[in-house]
């Protein structure tokens, strides 16, 4: 996350389309990736893609939108390597803590983000990013300046806006729908999403 800076988060109903968008988006550049549990079957899909491992040698791989230590402790026991979540549910954290995993959870408040290091995330996700905005980030790492933090919600795959986020101290993006948009995924143009994805990188890389 630190050298790439970029980690696109999707999500789909079918493995096979999933697969197709995680090896264009891998081939632009990307070796951390987000899949999203925000469909019925999320589970059964992330698991499938996790069997195809082995076409993303360098790939890291994590499940986003979990909500319970349950939750958490299932997707863990089928590869996931990190945990991402909207919210800050400590109990989460101690299931990833007693597995080598990163958590990951969503914060709003500077009381959250600290709840968050005190019990064990290394990384804090700052959502969303749209509502709380550069300002919010430039105004707290002075408090507390040792925080890595991943901005989601509302990031745009532009110049001026990720020299805006990364300007103010984020470690790194994430990047949904702004990448994956309906355009591409209607005409299953992997080609496009190559190309968009190493777009953004390289734009993140010239901000350096």
């Amino acid at each position: 996350m630190r050298s790439t800076k970029l980690v696109p988060l999707f999500t789909h109903d079918d493995a096979s389309e999933a697969l197709d968008v995680i090896e264009a988006a891998y081939q632009g550049g990307v070796r951390v990736f987000e899949f999203t549990n925000r469909k019925k079957n999320s589970f059964e899909v992330f698991s499938q893609v996790q069997k195809q491992r082995n076409r993303f040698p360098e790939l890291t791989l994590g499940i986003g939108t979990i909500m319970d230590p349950e939750t958490t402790k299932k997707f863990i026991d089928v590869g996931a390597d990190f945990i991402i979540s909207p919210i800050l549910k400590p109990s989460m954290g101690e299931v990833c803590g007693a597995h080598g995993k990163h958590w990951i959870p969503g914060c709003a408040t500077l009381t959250e983000i600290v709840t968050a290091k005190e019990h064990g995330a290394e990384i804090i996700k700052i959502f969303p990013g749209s509502v709380l905005g550069p300002g919010f980030v430039s105004s707290i790492l002075p408090v507390v300046p040792d925080l890595n933090l991943m901005i989601t919600g509302g990031v745009e795959p532009t110049e001026q806006n990720l020299a805006a986020w990364f300007k103010a101290g984020a470690m790194c993006v994430g990047l949904g729908s702004q990448l994956f948009t309906k355009d591409i995924l209607a005409k299953k143009d992997w080609p496009a999403l190559k190309e968009k994805v190493s777009t953004a990188l390289s734009i993140i890389q010239q901000l350096k």
